[in-house]
């Protein structure tokens, strides 16, 4: 259940908040159906509405539907008659793992059923000779790492919402994180996986194999789907070797220009260890430390870098890291900074970044944007929002992850204001479609973004990304109103 659950009675229904929304050709739920449903899953049936509070809410709190049946199947057989009888009925689903998404996406719109995949949290096997992890996709990030750390393996991702995050909600919808720059994307990680259609018919793709050349990889097309095109319900991941040590520098900065500079150099030097490169502006400081009492190691600047480095020789990193810091420093890029080699000092500077979207929550509503940049305009839309919204706003912040292009843009007011919101879109969409960018760089189009689509896809993508939805799901009763656009 979110954490903020005690709050939903004050959200609105997203289907109040946009009327011209309507429901889709679904059919509405009967008694027959819950008693059928009551029968092929004892005790793992929820009805009552105190329970299903926090499932029918986003973890932001800015979408909320009003879901009146969440099932919890345990295994890929469940899950598949639970769709076949849906898809006979009519009836719509939305998959939900973990609830961490950020755009709407893995709670109901209407009244869709909601399948919950809390109770598949089987892991089935691990390779520790090839790293191969096999699981079941109700299993929590943060714990499946914990599970690969015995045999000196790591998560080839890792999240802010790692200890609520399934595995299988990260691959719906391609997560990134902060360990992209080092292992690459689930595109590449990802060795197989299981899924559902809407028909009830079980996709098993579940290769262990680095090398597979047989055919359509079809896996590729339920990573990013969004629950859209069938449910994942296992998936095998290939876990990169865990590195021996760990350092991170924190430092402080005067400029973007310096952040960009800084990261050069961090490629050229830092190399096969760097294994994440992190910036925040100001105001992003400002808020974890007004909102959550958090405090910086370094002093007051415009702007800081996270540098996180991993490799398998302690000696030998810590003193390439300490080399790339004397030379920053004496070059002037650097004015302040700090190095932590120690867990909770490390666990206690990542906590200035991972707990930044729970920070900016504190302040009411929060317009959260998600988008791919070239860097030399990377940080240029943060300033252009701030001069368009101006005092509506409470405050506008940035931050994300420079190593892959990925910019996190919030804007934040007291509650949800129409005014703010028409300053806020569709400028920031074609802004980013002005410079070439990506309206999503990683937690999905979900509910919020699904009608801008063309921003990044040409007509002929999204035309031919519906005709497979139609063929995959010709009812539509998974996920609707999420990730395609309106008609």
């Amino acid at each position: 259940m979110s954490v903020f659950s005690n709050k939903t009675k004050q959200i609105e229904l997203t289907r109040n908040r946009y009327p011209d929304l309507k429901k889709g050709p679904y059919a509405d739920l009967t008694g027959q159906d819950v008693d059928y449903f009551s029968n092929l899953l004892p005790g793992r049936v929820l009805t009552d509405a105190s329970d299903l509070e926090g499932s029918n809410t986003d973890w932001l709190g800015t979408c909320r539907g009003s879901s009146q049946l969440l099932l919890r199947p345990k295994t890929t057989d469940e899950v598949s008659k639970i769709l076949e009888y849906c898809n006979g009925r009519k009836l719509a689903v939305v998959p939900q793992g973990g609830n961490t998404g950020l755009v709407g996406g893995s709670v109901p719109v209407f009244d869709e059923i909601i399948i919950s995949t809390q109770l598949m949290n089987q892991i089935i096997s691990l390779d520790d000779i090839s790293g191969t992890l096999e699981c079941q996709a109700g299993c929590v990030l943060a714990a499946l790492d914990s599970y690969v750390s015995d045999s000196n393996l790591t998560m080839p991702l890792d999240l802010g919402a790692k200890g609520s995050c399934h595995i299988g909600g990260n691959l719906s919808t391609n997560a990134g994180g902060v360990r992209l720059l080092r292992y690459g994307s689930l595109h590449g990680s990802v060795l197989g996986l299981e899924a559902v259609l809407a028909s009830g018919e079980i996709i098993d793709c579940k290769s262990t194999l680095r090398k597979d050349n047989t055919g359509y990889d079809l896996k590729q097309l339920f990573i990013g789907s969004e629950g859209t095109l069938g449910i994942i319900t296992a998936v095998s991941i290939l876990c990169p070797q865990k590195p021996k040590s760990v350092s991170v520098a924190f430092l402080g900065c005067e400029s973007f220009e310096t952040v960009l500079s800084i990261f050069k150099q961090a490629k050229h030097s830092l190399g096969e260890i760097l294994l994440a490169f992190e910036f925040m502006d100001s105001a992003s400081m400002d808020t974890v430390r007004d909102n959550l009492n958090l405090t910086s190691p370094v002093s007051e600047f415009p702007f800081y870098v996270l540098i996180e480095t991993g490799g398998s020789d302690g000696k030998h990193d810590e003193e390439k890291l300490t080399a790339f810091l004397e030379n920053q420093m004496s070059s002037g890029l650097i004015s302040d900074g700090t190095v932590a080699t120690e867990s909770t000092k490390i666990a206690n500077i990542w906590g200035l970044r991972e707990r930044m979207a729970e920070g900016l929550m504190v302040d009411g509503y929060n317009y959260k944007y998600d988008v791919s940049l070239p860097l030399s305009k990377f940080y240029q839309l943060v300033d252009d929002m701030r001069d368009r919204v101006g005092g509506l706003a409470t405050r506008v912040v940035g931050y994300g992850h420079v190593g892959d292009g990925n910019l996190h843009l919030n804007v934040t007011s007291p509650q949800y204001d129409e005014e703010l919101m028409s300053l806020i879109e569709p400028f920031i969409y074609d802004w980013v479609s002005k410079y070439k960018g990506s309206i999503s760089a990683e937690h999905g189009l979900g509910f919020k973004k699904r009608n801008f689509i063309y921003h990044s896809k040409s007509k002929s993508a999204v035309d031919l990304m519906k005709r497979m939805k139609l063929l995959m799901d010709p009812n539509g009763i998974l996920n609707p109103y999420k990730l395609l656009p309106d008609n």
